[in-house]
């Protein structure tokens, strides 16, 4: 089935956060909202048959997860990413920003220290503050429009750390980290005893030409210290359902935090979530290979563009995620100066590249999952405001 994502479709009304918080997070409505990480695209029409299936039974009550819901993911991890994990490994979570809480909550103590790697999601810097952790920064390098892991501040700040929150891929900045890089940092925790914490929700947008490696998938050592949070919500535009997974090997550790999960009494999960990421997992790799295939032009589109109306903005390569780390620091303004003159000026509301922290000042993240023609007119918008001024 070819899928038409050139279409236009109005979210507005829907209680959408992207559309019709507008005025909440920009202080208005007249902009084009291209910021919160989900997609302005219908999800594959075999996960709404799905729903309206179970919608169509009149009685929603207590449900089970059926070896079907699991045997999908699994399948789905095995055929893409050529990781081979176990039912018993997977536990259930309404999100992953409420897995990371969680695991921080259960596997360290207030005071402790946990190592994140900026510019990052930002959730990540608030489930430690919230959680009274201390935090400890290994920046990444950013040399020649290329993020890399600086491993040398890596070793030095490891010992000491409890856990490490690692953003695979990355978000922002889109990189697809590597077997090789992530084998050198996780071989770096299993050496200083760090607890890795992967959040791959981002795991199935690895960009034509890239690959997703998950981290557990390296070694069984490495897998033995690693917590992996996954979810179909960034994958399948699915994030209104709150379903995710955390995958633990380690007998142990996923006993523990099983026991801890029990305190909060959440295993339930939804229903239609679960519904819509069993149908997603078995129908939805067709429409998901043409969302990253269309995701690629839009990229590749923005980058022409900016070379040739704007050749002092700059992209940063892209190799996964739908979104796009814009280096817009050429212009001269800093801190809220940029942040109004793309809100208020050029009308395009995106992500103040400060959320991210240490090496965000001048950067705006732009959400690229949507028709070519919102990227157009935002790109319009930009080149008007920027040779305007």
């Amino acid at each position: 089935m070819k899928y038409d994502f050139d279409k236009v479709v109005d979210r507005e009304g829907t209680h959408s956060v992207k559309f019709d918080a507008r005025n909440y997070f920009f202080g208005t409505e007249d902009l084009i909202p291209m910021w919160v990480a989900d997609m302005d695209f219908p999800v594959p029409v075999e996960v709404t048959e799905a729903l309206k299936q179970r919608a169509d039974h009149p009685l929603y009550g207590y449900t089970m997860r059926p070896d079907s819901y699991y045997n999908s993911f699994i399948q789905w991890l095995e055929k893409r990413h050529g990781w081979k994990v176990e039912k018993d490994w997977i536990l259930f979570s309404p999100g992953v920003v409420p897995a990371l809480n969680f695991i921080i909550q259960a596997f360290s103590k207030p005071g402790e220290k946990i190592l994140i790697q900026p510019p990052v999601y930002h959730p990540f810097f608030f489930s430690v503050e919230n959680n009274y952790r201390e935090m400890v920064f290994n920046p990444l390098r950013y040399s020649n429009g290329r993020y890399e892991m600086d491993f040398d501040d890596l070793e030095k700040k490891l010992p000491g750390v409890k856990m490490i929150l690692l953003s695979n891929p990355h978000n922002p900045v889109g990189r697809a980290w590597t077997a090789e890089e992530l084998k050198k940092m996780a071989d770096l925790c299993v050496k200083h005893d760090v607890l890795i914490v992967s959040d791959e929700i981002h795991s199935d947008l690895s960009l034509p030409g890239n690959k997703h490696i998950p981290v557990a998938s390296l070694s069984d050592e490495i897998a033995a210290g690693t917590l992996s949070c996954m979810a179909p919500s960034k994958t399948f535009n699915l994030a209104g359902l709150s379903t995710s997974s955390v995958i633990i090997s380690d007998k142990e550790k996923r006993t523990s935090f099983e026991e801890y999960l029990e305190r909060f009494h959440i295993s339930g999960g939804n229903v239609f979530g679960m519904v819509a990421s069993e149908a997603a997992y078995l129908h939805g790799e067709d429409w998901l290979n043409q969302v990253l295939g269309y995701v690629r032009d839009n990229f590749e589109y923005l980058d022409d563009f900016l070379k040739k109306n704007l050749p002092e903005v700059h992209l940063t390569p892209a190799e996964a995620t739908y979104l796009a780390w814009i280096d817009f620091s050429a212009l001269g303004m800093e801190g809220d100066e940029l942040k109004s003159f793309m809100i208020n000026k050029a009308k395009v509301g995106m992500n103040d590249g400060r959320t991210y922290r240490d090496g965000g000042e001048g950067f705006q993240r732009m959400n690229l999952a949507c028709p070519r023609s919102t990227v157009e007119e935002a790109l319009n918008r930009i080149e008007k405001a920027i040779k305007g001024k």
